[in-house]
């Protein structure tokens, strides 16, 4: 099986939803800023039901937030 990795474009949404900061978005999607920190970085893969609240915070898909990077 190829290797994966997930990348996201969290940080690049919340400046343009308002400069909505760590804290704000964490509230909101019920985690700690700390999580949201470590996805920014790419340190942390969230679960489905996390990535969907994301999602759905900025209207987007979670296609439009994460994208699955396979190595060859």
């Amino acid at each position: 099986m190829p290797k994966a990795e997930i990348r996201n474009r969290i940080r690049k949404m919340r400046f343009e939803h308002g400069e909505m900061t760590q804290q704000q978005l964490a509230e909101e999607v019920g985690c700690t800023r700390q999580t949201i920190i470590l996805l920014e970085q790419e340190r942390y893969v969230p679960s489905l039901a996390l990535a969907m609240r994301i999602a759905r915070v900025f209207g987007r898909t979670v296609n439009e937030v994460f994208e699955l990077e396979e190595e060859a």
